[in-house]
């Protein structure tokens, strides 16, 4: 089954999915022209890395990646399929204010969903994800915001697995904010318990999805911050609660995390036992962000850069199964 695949002992996902003005903020940041050549340039060097099939199962692509080739003339669909990675493709079409409370945001793409869902298939998508985005602040979330989006995700699960592609349901509370520990697992299990009850509704086969959520942690302005292994306590508590063990896999999103916390956040749930669900990685810039860097929209640079992502695969791929240690960080051969 493609969604158990998805979480296949020690892989994870690549988010690639970045769109045009997200990934133009993160090169700007670097001194890196967008350009259609540029970020077909910056995909190649990440999907020609040696031996991500080993760490990588699946790789969330953009409307624009997945129409591309490779520099030697090969589609990137291609290139991932003859290296048994999945392709799969960000399907939304980002967030919007929610009426009624424009603090809020709601996420857009439903119109046309059916059709694009079937074009995509027939590209070699095999998996699709749609993300949700809930804010903490003074008064919000409402549960209107909360709902409305449960809503919206669940009809994307239900279209997607019609066209016979697995869904991956990202319902994402921000990080962004100076909330606790404790007022992100409040927000978190309200937000869980009406997308999977919204999933219900809408007749999602649990067995056929992959379920992308936040990690519980306390907002980027909260002092102190909480130590991993709280974190990881209080974000399977939060799970167990309310997602059901049919769900094959869980892929955490990083959030905003570094690297390094977001591996080690992981790597401390995967050695808590008695959880029903594969726990896995679907990252982006905890990914990428050494490759990114090491880079630079250099051509030159490509090998070093091809080996920080590589390295950082490896470290989430052993964080996957619990065996993550710090002082691999330093050691490309861990």
């Amino acid at each position: 089954m493609m969604a158990r695949q998805l979480v296949e002992t020690g892989k994870g996902l690549l988010a690639a999915d970045e769109s045009l003005p997200s990934i133009a903020r993160l090169f700007r940041s670097l001194g890196i022209p967008s350009t259609e050549e540029t970020r077909l340039a910056y995909r190649d060097m990440l999907l020609t890395s040696p031996d991500i099939e080993e760490y990588i199962s699946g790789v969330i692509l953009f409307d624009e990646t997945i129409r591309q080739k490779t520099r030697d003339g090969t589609s990137f669909v291609e290139l991932l399929e003859r290296r048994g990675i999945v392709p799969g493709i960000k399907v939304d079409k980002g967030v919007v204010p929610l009426a009624g409370s424009p603090e809020e945001k709601i996420t857009d793409g439903l119109d046309g969903l059916r059709d694009r869902l079937r074009d995509y298939h027939t590209l070699g998508a095999r998996f699709t994800k749609w993300r949700a985005t809930i804010r903490i602040g003074e008064n919000i979330p409402t549960q209107n915001c909360i709902v409305t989006n449960a809503h919206s995700l669940a009809r994307f699960a239900a279209l997607s697995q019609e066209s016979d592609l697995v869904p991956i349901v990202e319902p994402e509370v921000l990080m962004e904010g100076h909330h606790s520990l404790a007022r992100c697992f409040e927000v978190t299990e309200r937000t869980l318990h009406a997308v999977l009850e919204a999933l219900f509704q809408h007749h999602v086969v649990p067995e056929r999805m992959l379920l992308k959520p936040n990690m519980v942690v306390p907002g980027t302005g909260h002092e102190p911050q909480t130590a991993i292994a709280d974190v990881a306590s209080a974000t399977l508590s939060c799970l167990r609660r309310v997602v059901p063990a049919a769900v094959p896999g869980i892929v955490f999103l990083s959030g905003g995390q570094s690297e390094s916390r977001a591996t080690s956040h992981l790597n401390a749930m995967n050695q808590i036992s008695g959880h029903p669900w594969v726990l896995s990685f679907s990252y982006g810039r905890a990914l990428q962000s050494a490759a990114m860097k090491a880079w630079g929209g250099r051509d030159e640079n490509v090998g070093a850069a091809q080996a920080a992502f590589v390295h950082r695969a490896r470290l989430n791929s052993m964080a996957q199964r619990g065996r993550y240690k710090p002082s691999m960080e330093q050691d490309p051969a861990a």
